[in-house]
């Protein structure tokens, strides 16, 4: 094992990527190939659902572990996925790897030591070989020598061209094996505007870095971003603008107003540019003048999603808690969710009353709706309970099965009552309501009534049986069965026969496992009734009819069936 050599083991990956992760990147070990070891780090590919580069940084017996980054979806949220563990226990099994790190550590001071002896001459001429065989590299040097120059002119069309989706496009559309060349010319671009900024050209930085960002938003529609990498090249031209706010002193009011321009604005916001980033360099001044734009859109559009998100952030902001309340006040939400939210940020403010109140008012607002958030009536429970005023609990879990008839409303209540030992009568009262709403037909437009489940979820078999002929759908009948096997099997018994017979004409995987299971449960009551003999002559039967199907005939034989 290398583990002395590169400063980690198996435990530091298991803790590093968590126990799932592990297990499924030992899976992947045969899939890593071009394992390139240098002093500090090693580079590899792994062969997954996608091809993925992978990169290890590690240190050495006296280090500080081990790092990884790689580009699958899961690895650059940040996060140490399977492809690192991987390649990380590749590097383990590698006993030469101290050989080869000391190899790259020799080469890289032998190419420094080499590349000092170079005159000037020589050093152009070695730049000139390379730029004239990498495409990328003479681009890059291209932007750092028009900034170094100051060419403003000259960077901006650079810039501008490499935010132009126009070149990867097929169709008129950047696909999802292009989305990475695109986003790799965008991360240029955002360098570029670094190098311009510290060449001394803040202020022009800071204009072409928000057409740069106008641009990527007018685009970003027509380009599959699936893994997000063109959204987090876009994140590093944010950067460089606020990097561009900082080194030109920029006017805080008319960033201002260009911020809130952008956050409202009719594009895509690729790079979920937060105005509160800028807070800095916008100041007091700049803050309020954003307050005040913020103000006057959400009064033109009271509705607007952008208007409040952004006059919520900066409320937020400053902390104030009333104004909060007041925005979140003027649209509340017919299913109570907005006065939860209200409870929970005066509830964050030690202002435990003025939640409690709010919570309370959501619950009568909302008194008529069939519909209602479940977290505000779980909230107020819970307030009640807390504070010892157990039957308010009780009454409103009551009026919310009143409400909306369904077993998790039947299940909430049970569990209110039963801890302050009143569930019998609340049980009586709440199966008559259930009882009356069948007999109406007014709980089934979903599947079998709610009083066939309540009594099911009960276990109170007896009724539940005298209640399915009448109101038991499919899934229901199959679960009293299930219940039933040893206490009734004979009545179980036919459930599962008559279940059996139904998925005779249909087929499919799903249809076919279906079917085993309930095969599984006529034989548990066959057992039971000790007449395993037609149990068996009745799969024999079964299968010499349905034999056609090869693909029911192997999942009845891997049950045993």
């Amino acid at each position: 094992m290398a583990g002395n050599a590169v400063g980690f083991g198996e435990d530091e990956l298991r803790t590093l990527a968590g126990a799932r992760s592990f297990e499924r990147g030992v899976g992947y070990v045969d899939a890593v190939s071009g394992l390139e070891v240098g002093d500090g780090a090693v580079i590899a590919t792994v062969h997954g659902s996608d091809v993925y580069q992978v990169e290890l940084t590690f240190g050495d017996c006296t280090g500080i572990g081990v790092s990884g980054w790689c580009d699958c979806p899961y690895g650059q949220e940040g996060n140490f996925c399977k492809h690192c563990v991987a390649v990380g226990l590749t590097v383990l099994r590698q006993e030469t790897i101290p050989h080869q790190r000391a190899a790259a550590r020799t080469r890289a001071l032998g190419l420094e030591a080499w590349l000092a002896e170079l005159s000037r001459d020589e050093l152009v001429a070695l730049v000139r070989e390379q730029v004239a065989g990498d495409r990328e590299l003479r681009r890059r040097l291209e932007l750092r020598a028009a900034a170094a120059h100051c060419d403003v002119d000259t960077l901006g069309e650079r810039v501008l061209a490499l935010v132009d989706p126009r070149p990867f496009e097929r169709f008129g559309y950047v696909e999802y094996a292009d989305a990475r060349g695109y986003a790799r010319q965008v991360e240029q671009a955002a360098d570029a505007l670094r190098a311009l900024t510290v060449g001394g050209q803040a202020a022009q930085a800071v204009g072409l870095a928000e057409e740069t960002i106008r641009m990527l938003g007018e685009v970003y529609g027509e380009i599959d971003d699936s893994d997000g990498v063109v959204g987090q090249a876009a994140l590093a031209v944010v950067d460089a603008h606020m990097q561009a706010c900082r080194g030109a002193s920029a006017d805080p009011e008319r960033l201002a107003e260009w911020l809130v321009a952008h956050v409202l604005g009719d594009g895509i916001d690729v790079s979920d540019l937060d105005p509160l980033d800028y807070a800095d360099v916008l100041g007091p001044a700049g803050l309020a003048r954003m307050r005040q734009l913020a103000a006057e859109a959400l009064q033109r559009s009271p509705r607007g999603w952008a208007e409040q998100y952004l006059m919520e952030r900066l409320i937020k902001a400053e902390g104030d808690v009333d104004a909060l309340v007041a925005l979140y006040a003027k649209d509340l939400l017919p299913s109570g969710a907005t006065h939860l939210r209200i409870a929970a940020e005066l509830d964050a403010a030690g202002r435990d009353s003025e939640a409690l109140a709010w919570a309370e008012r959501g619950l009568r607002d909302t008194s008529t709706q069939a519909h209602v958030d479940g977290r505000l009536v779980d909230y107020l429970c819970a307030r009640y309970t807390r504070t010892g005023r157990t039957a308010e609990a009780v009454s409103v879990r009551r009026a919310r099965l009143r409400a909306e008839r369904s077993l998790t409303a039947y299940q909430q209540l049970r569990t209110a009552a039963g801890a302050v030992g009143g569930w019998e009568s609340e049980r009586e009262a709440a199966l008559a309501a259930l009882w009356e709403d069948a007999r109406q037909g007014r709980d089934s437009r979903f599947g079998g009534s709610v009083l066939m489940d309540a009594l099911l979820d009960d276990k109170d078999l007896d009724a539940a049986w005298r209640e399915a002929s009448s109101g038991a759908d499919e899934r229901q009948w199959q679960q009293l069965a299930d219940l039933s096997r040893t206490t009734r099997p004979a009545d179980a018994l036919a459930v599962y026969l008559r279940l059996v017979e139904q998925l005779k004409e249909p087929t499919g995987d799903r249809v076919y496992e279906r079917m085993a299971l309930l095969l599984q449960g006529a034989r548990d009551c066959h057992r039971a009734l000790d007449t395993m003999g037609e149990f068996t002559a009745y799969v024999c039967a079964l299968r010499a009819e349905l034999k056609r199907r090869r693909k029911l005939m192997t999942i009845l034989d891997r049950h045993g069936l």
